[in-house]
């Protein structure tokens, strides 16, 4: 039988793994500064651009985009050409492909500190760059996709049907989530609003966790581990059942991140009904990944590389238990907004992520470079350090989220709260923090010594760029006759396309079941009269409350506990929010909420927590905004801000664009003056004079239960 010779293409691997350890040292360094910002406040650097409100956007998409997506590129890359015994579609395409990720990549490091974002989490890149990241992601599907056209394989690999679902999803939940409405270049307003946002954004937030962070990582593992261990996988059934429950019941859960918010009961109801589901599948794959090693474990305690596998697989199995708990109203209603949250994200992302990404570097580089790893012990004291340094990371935050969650809740015997302060809470998790940052810096020292190692690997040996291979023709595989090709499955497996429209028809189902009733009936989202629109200072003093980055420490929804309506005041409803384009109702509380805000406090009081945060609330670590009280409001921006709000059904009046700033500027020079009366000199033109007229208006819509909350809070 005639064999076809052909070529690898391993250049475009080295490259993805070159920007993988790039950009994961980069997004670490950042990551490290921000762990330090929350017990060191001069760590924010005394400038705009280096906040934690700005930098901590930055840090979460270079380790999920840059580190994370360069890896699973590298990944894919690889394993696809093998697996289909084709070389890649076009090297053209690829180098688009590789070019136009980094590019997109130095946008966010560009426009984050700059304050241009769109404040939905992980999605905090505005319209232009989620345009780009739209082409270029079509670009890396006609490769993928163009590569399997071409295959010299019968059959799709269990890595590929994962690879595949991860393209279709990914490209669904990015084009949904980035509905926005241009007001500039760099500016723009989500065309959904209040709760409707809230639930397409966490549709998108925790599905871009299992599509990004988990399905292409399951994808790769089915590939490398096996490789790596010269072993075949456990259960070819259990890859099967695994694939299809794990996308069919992922992307129903993101309600679990809104537990007694405003959105719908029964929409609530389904997202913890499908969490707990979800151990079922994602627990298939851990068991399937760590059964495949049977009889291969003295090998795991001589190899690094598997070592590396265990632990990713470990740290796996342990978050998706606990995202599920997790999403247990009992449970949530302690954790969500507080530090186990960023624990969980973390044994997610530190070991699963990162230890699977290291394992395969390790594995991968010496292989495309025909030589041997450069240091074993290097590699060994990765893995060591790295591991130490997951355990300083989460057991920490575990420890701060359990403070958390029970001091905010703890009533004295007569009925009060015990900890009515929230800054209380704040300063008793500080040692926590610093434990975490040492935590976080063991873990980057790993990555800095394994930069090193493979670097030293690359330079002993020789990239081999076009890796000769050998395989016969598809029309001769093809016939090729077995008795088990007649399944279901197997037939899918040699129908690409099909297998794509199938995958598409699992993952839209959940999606369109939660989201067509929110959006259609009525009663969902009642009206509320006395709700109005923003006042065109107020809209001003909102988009700088995005600009800097608040919501990365406030939340702006109070939920019905009485822990949070004595602390904060009336609970939270839908129909206050049908003028947020985007909503901001925030994942983490490092501060308290701000939805009953407006009134409590003087405009003084406001304009001294801007300036100082420490004369309002000693031992605060908030970063003092000194450059709000110097810049000047930028108001060309009014009228074309209101024009698009009035496009998304703002209920403005007709023309009111026109006397937009006349408004404007009256309700600026009102707060001047009552600053005036209490001896602070400031320009009424000022953005400390905008953030202080939205900050007054938090929460007053609607006649709240009055509370008292002390000053320093």
């Amino acid at each position: 039988m005639q064999l076809e010779k052909f070529t690898y293409d391993n250049k475009i691997v080295r490259n993805f793994a070159i920007a993988t350890l790039v950009w994961g040292i980069i997004g670490m360094l950042v990551g490290l500064l921000v762990a330090m910002q929350l017990f060191k406040p001069s760590m924010n650097l005394g400038n705009q651009y280096t906040t934690f409100g700005r930098i901590r956007p930055l840090h979460t998409n270079a380790v999920i985009f840059a580190f994370v997506g360069n890896a699973i590129f590298m990944g894919v890359y690889y394993s696809l050409q093998r697996l289909l015994k084709a070389r890649m579609f076009s090297k053209w395409l690829s180098n688009i492909h590789f070019w136009g990720w980094q590019l997109i990549i130095v946008s966010a490091v560009i426009t984050l500190p700059l304050g241009i974002t769109s404040s939905h989490e992980y999605a905090e890149l505005e319209w232009p760059i989620d345009i780009a990241i739209t082409l270029i992601w079509v670009v890396f599907g006609i490769n993928m996709f163009g590569t399997i056209f071409k295959r010299r394989e019968r059959h799709l690999y269990v890595a590929i049907w994962f690879y595949i679902a991860t393209f279709v999803t990914i490209a669904v939940l990015h084009i949904v989530n980035s509905f926005q409405l241009p007001v500039s270049f760099l500016k723009s307003y989500y065309v959904f609003a209040g709760v409707q946002d809230a639930l397409v954004q966490w549709w998108y937030g925790h599905n871009a966790v299992a599509f990004f962070l988990t399905t292409p990582y399951l994808g790769m593992m089915y590939y490398f581990l096996p490789k790596m261990a010269n072993r075949p996988v456990y259960s070819y059934k259990l890859s099967i059942l695994h694939f299809w429950s794990l996308i069919f019941i992922y992307i129903w859960a993101g309600p679990h991140h809104l537990l007694y918010t405003s959105l719908p009961g029964w929409a609530q109801s389904l997202g913890v009904a499908f969490s707990i589901m979800l151990i079922a599948p994602s627990w298939g794959g851990m068991i399937n990944g760590l059964l495949t090693l049977r009889g291969a474990w003295d090998k795991v305690r001589d190899d690094v590389t598997l070592k590396f596998m265990v632990v990713a697989l470990t740290a796996y199995g342990m978050a998706t238990f606990e995202g599920p708990m997790l999403s247990l109203k009992q449970i949530n209603g302690i954790a969500h907004f507080t530090d186990w949250i960023v624990a969980h994200v973390h044994v997610g992302a530190l070991g699963w992520n990162g230890f699977l990404t290291f394992g395969i570097l390790y594995w991968l580089i010496p292989r495309i470079y025909k030589t041997e790893l450069y240091s074993k012990k290097m590699a060994s004291f990765h893995f060591w350090i790295g591991t130490l340094g997951i355990l300083f990371y989460a057991v920490p935050m575990y420890w701060a989220g359990f403070t958390q969650g029970l001091l905010w809740k703890e009533f004295t015997a007569e009925g009060l709260l015990k900890y009515p302060n929230f800054l209380t809470t704040t300063l008793q998790i500080i040692p926590m923090h610093v434990l975490r940052a040492i935590g976080g810096a063991f873990y980057l020292l790993g990555a800095i010594v394994m930069a090193y190692n493979l670097g030293k690997t690359m330079l002993k040996g020789k990239l081999v760029a076009d890796e000769a291979a050998e395989a016969m023709p598809l029309e001769t595989v093809m016939l090729e006759t077995d008795p088990a090709d007649k399944r279901w499955h197997r037939i899918l497996e040699r129908k690409p396309m099909k297998f794509m429209v199938l995958s598409m028809i699992v993952i839209l189902i959940g999606g369109m079941v939660e989201m067509m009733p929110t959006f259609t009936i009525e009663s969902n989202i009642p009206t509320i009269a006395s709700v109005k629109p923003y006042t065109p200072l107020e809209l001003q003093g909102r988009d700088l409350y995005i600009r800097e980055g608040c919501v990365n420490c406030h939340s702006q929804t109070v939920r019905p506990f009485r822990s949070e309506t004595e602390r904060y005041g009336e609970y939270s409803k839908a129909g206050e929010f049908v003028y947020d384009h985007p909503f901001l109702w925030g994942s983490k509380r490092t501060g308290p909420d701000l939805h009953r805000l407006g009134g409590k406090y003087s405009n003084a009081w406001h304009y001294n927590h801007m300036l100082d945060p420490t004369s309002m609330s000693p031992g605060s670590i908030m970063p003092a905004y000194p450059w709000l009280i110097t810049q000047k409001l930028d108001t060309s921006t009014t009228a074309i801000k209101i024009r698009a709000m009035q496009t998304l059904g703002v209920p403005y009046r007709e023309n009111f664009d026109a006397v937009a700033n006349t408004k404007l500027k009256e309700q600026a020079e009102s707060i001047a003056a009552d600053l005036k009366q209490n001896n602070i000199e400031v320009k009424s033109d000022r953005e400390i004079v905008a953030l202080i007229a939205y900050l007054q208006r938090l929460g007053t819509d609607i006649k709240a239960n009055k509370t008292t909350i002390p000053s320093n809070q």
